[in-house]
């Protein structure tokens, strides 16, 4: 098995075990102006680095419309197979859909890789096929009830 296989196989693992985090006990969620509880209806994994040389950061994965049901991600569910029905791929910034594993620059410093799970208040993140992470990360926040994140540093 290649590193970046291997290194992929965590990606998902770490963002399955934070789907876990955002559903348990966080289905509903109170919304303390209007009295009333928040049902969460769908999850969003996403991988991005902050630190690419680029002034605007490093998208290497966003999956979305993930039902709130769902606990676990079957290996390959990042690049599409065995993905949770009715999920969907976001554009990353390697200009393809699915997961991309972290490629620092050799010798750069280390990257900091944040994978963060949304939970979400939406049945459907209506979006474009074709929208760039960025969109939909916009979308992603401003449709989150909460998130679970874990930061990973990678070099090489």
């Amino acid at each position: 098995m290649s590193r970046s296989h291997r290194q992929g196989q965590i990606i998902i693992a770490v963002a399955a075990l934070l789907l876990t985090a955002t559903s348990i006990g966080g289905a509903q969620k109170a919304d303390a102006s209007k009295g009333k509880a928040k049902r969460q209806t769908t999850h969003a994994p996403s991988m991005y680095d902050p630190d690419a040389p680029t002034g605007s950061g490093w998208w290497h994965w966003v999956m979305y419309n993930i039902p709130a049901s769902t606990t676990g991600l079957a290996d390959g569910a990042g690049n599409g197979r065995n993905a949770p029905s009715g999920s969907a791929q976001g554009m990353t910034d390697f200009g393809t859909k699915g997961y991309g594993g972290p490629c620092p620059p050799v010798g750069d410093k280390p990257h900091h890789y944040h994978i963060t799970v949304f939970a979400l208040k939406v049945d459907k993140l209506d979006v474009p096929g074709n929208a760039t992470s960025a969109y939909i990360g916009f979308n992603l926040n401003a449709n989150k009830l909460g998130t679970a994140r874990v930061t990973g540093l990678y070099a090489r």
